[in-house]
């Protein structure tokens, strides 16, 4: 099982340092999308070893837990493994048409190798330490990729990120710290037995807040979220629909897996806090996008509006509500990093992303505008897309509970989606262009338009896979949630007969 469960972070690695020595030449970026084609089989491999065992749990260095470094895979992990090598292979394609020269001499294809390999990590670690090993190597790469091409507004863009990130990365550590101090250890399935036999509970929720605080930092939550919009829009579009599809989704998790895990000895307070900053998240994204007028910063605030639903579902902490929570993460990575890519044909086809100055893409790119329309739609939750089932079962598990505000303001939230991208519809697809300059397919070549395309039509397609064979999905993310809520397997693969 180690190495079934390492390679998914190996091959990134072994890509990363390949498409580095190769970069001076048009290799290099092929050596990305093979690096990203031998991680999706990684993963499936992984996947598929889940699905028979339950729960896979390797010790590295044959240590045993909770001594050494484990790597731990349950179905949540393997599905969040296997949409990060989707996206990868998705973004690497892409990459081939829209990344120049001067940025893959500058290494693009070797720091998004290693952010791939930055988030594989962080879903498959099993103790808090490596953790935050994982969370260095994402943010020390992500900045990379953020600031290469050295415009101002990247600078300022990248300064602005990786603040914020070190402020939340000193109060990880300092819960870790205090963690280590009351409990003796950091490992994960560990942990959720120490826990119990902590005095102070008292301190065991100030230490959990901590940790809320820091990894609200890296899922963008209310009201930590204002580094991602000054951040998302600046770098190449790969870059974003990267970042937007996965790095969010890391914080998610780990709040996920901590709140589920660790830190379930008051949930009336710390999920009750969740659950207000599940509200604000999806109202202050909203409005921030309904406020845009550029379509990345549109679809940027629409990235912390949704976090707010996959919140939500932690917060509920019903079964249901952790079902939603897991569809709700895999189908919002699929859309949202989507979308970023079709900002990015647009601009490349007009000159620009603000919605006042571009326009007639539907008329001169037909097949750009029925691409958009579904992740659009998808994420404004018109059914039968994937995001119409991922918000039916949030407001639903609400509604069980009798929870009449919050699930108001989830379909407040979605009728306000579907505000913002029809503007972006309206604006850049289907109302002439402002200056009467029909946008031309004919500035991109042959190669360029497939490689521009492939990717988003595959993610669409799943999207609409999603969204009308929606049973299989629930039910994975059925099982998902009752290893979730019932960690008895993940604990005893991790610790055997110790547990």
């Amino acid at each position: 099982m180690s190495w079934v469960l390492s390679l998914p972070i190996i091959l990134p690695f072994l890509t990363a340092v390949l498409a580095f020595l190769l970069r001076e030449k048009r290799a290099g970026a092929w050596v990305s999308v093979g690096g990203c084609a031998l991680l999706l089989i990684a993963s499936a491999v992984l996947m598929v070893n889940v699905l028979q065992a339950g729960v896979v749990a390797g010790q590295m260095g044959n240590w045993p837990a909770p001594f050494g470094i484990t790597l731990v895979a349950d179905l949540l992990s393997a599905v969040m493994v296997v949409i990060t090598a989707i996206t990868g292979l998705a973004v690497s394609v892409y990459a081939l048409a829209e990344i120049n020269r001067r940025k893959e001499y500058l290494g693009y294809h070797a720091l998004f190798q290693v952010l791939l390999a930055g988030v594989c990590g962080a879903f498959l670690t099993g103790d808090l330490f490596n953790l935050y090993v994982w969370f260095e190597v994402m943010l020390i790469s992500s900045f990379g990729l953020l600031i290469l091409g050295g415009s101002k507004a990247q600078i300022d863009g990248g300064i602005k990120y990786v603040t914020l990130n070190l402020v939340s990365t000193i109060l990880f550590l300092s819960g870790i710290g205090l963690l280590y101090g009351m409990t003796g250890t950091l490992n994960l399935a560990d942990l959720a037995l120490a826990v119990e036999e902590v005095e102070n509970q008292g301190l065991l929720t100030v230490v959990a807040i901590m940790f809320m605080i820091a990894f609200g930092v890296k899922a963008a939550v209310f009201p930590l979220f204002f580094w991602l919009p000054a951040a998302y829009h600046t770098p190449s579009f790969s870059v974003s629909a990267v970042f937007a599809g996965l790095l969010t989704k890391v914080g998610v998790y780990a709040l996920i897996r901590m709140f589920t895990l660790v830190f379930d000895h008051d949930i009336g307070y710390t999920h009750t806090i969740l659950l207000w900053v599940a509200g604000f998240t999806m109202v202050t994204g909203v409005l921030g996008a309904a406020a845009q007028t550029d379509f990345r910063k549109i679809l940027s605030f629409h990235i912390v509006s949704q976090i707010g639903y996959m919140i939500l579902g932690l917060a509920l902490f019903t079964p249901l509500a952790i079902v939603g929570a897991v569809f709700y993460l895999v189908h919002h990575i699929v859309v949202k990093a989507n979308l970023f890519l079709i900002a990015g044909v647009a601009e490349k086809l007009t000159g620009s992303t603000e919605l006042k100055e571009i326009g007639g893409l539907y008329k001169s790119a037909p097949l750009l505008g029925v691409l958009f329309l579904i992740p659009a739609f998808s994420l404004a939750g018109f059914p039968p897309l994937s995001g119409f089932w991922a918000k039916y079962i949030l407001v639903k598990a609400s509604l069980d509970i009798e929870m009449w505000f919050i699930a108001g303001v989830a379909l407040f939230v979605g009728l306000l989606t579907i505000y913002s991208m029809t503007k972006i519809w309206a604006q850049a697809f289907w109302e002439p262009h402002p200056y009467n300059l029909e946008p031309k397919l004919s500035i991109l070549t042959p190669e360029q338009r497939w490689f521009y395309l492939l990717p988003i039509a595959f993610l669409a397609t799943l999207t609409i896979i999603i969204g009308f064979y929606p049973e299989p999905f629930v039910q994975f993310a059925e099982r998902s949630a009752e290893q979730l809520l019932n960690p008895a397997a993940y604990i005893e693969a991790v610790l055997g007969e110790q547990s």
